[in-house]
């Protein structure tokens, strides 16, 4: 039998019936309409965040604050110098292109700093990375280029 527009039907169980609430005890949803007897949160308006600003107020702020923070910015990836040392040959070009492909860096679009940590020996030409002031003078203590 080919699908035709007057046999097609959801699948079952993909459709339910809204919830009728406060219709009568008659319904299954009467009397304190499912929010339970009394209290806060079976008020209206009264389950959005107001118990925090009443009694559990004193208790959140007395409570460390232990799970710590993400920062939403990127930091920035590092490498040393001792490190391009063993990796590039003299006259290579350092970008964050050729970082990635050598997999020093886990991706290219975030910041790149190189520092001066070790000696470097060969003539590098360093392209779209932030260098530090000491790693500088030992680039172009050796010839290197910084752009």
């Amino acid at each position: 039998m080919s699908s035709q527009l007057q046999n097609l039907k959801p699948h079952t169980g993909a459709k339910k019936k809204r919830k009728t609430v406060g219709r009568g005890n008659g319904s299954g949803h009467g009397t304190s309409s499912t929010r339970g007897s009394k209290g806060q949160k079976a008020r209206s308006g009264g389950g959005k965040g107001a118990l925090k600003i009443k009694g559990m107020r004193h208790i959140i702020l007395a409570a460390p604050k232990k799970r710590g923070f993400r920062s939403m910015y990127v930091k920035n990836q590092t490498i040393n110098l001792e490190t391009l040392e063993k990796k590039y040959n003299a006259g290579e070009t350092v970008s964050p292109q050729t970082l990635l492909e050598k997999k020093l860096v886990t991706f290219a679009k975030a910041k790149i700093k190189i520092l001066g940590t070790g000696e470097i020996t060969k003539k590098l030409e360093i392209v779209g990375c932030s260098v530090t002031n000491s790693a500088k003078e030992k680039i172009t203590k050796v010839g290197g280029e910084i752009k």
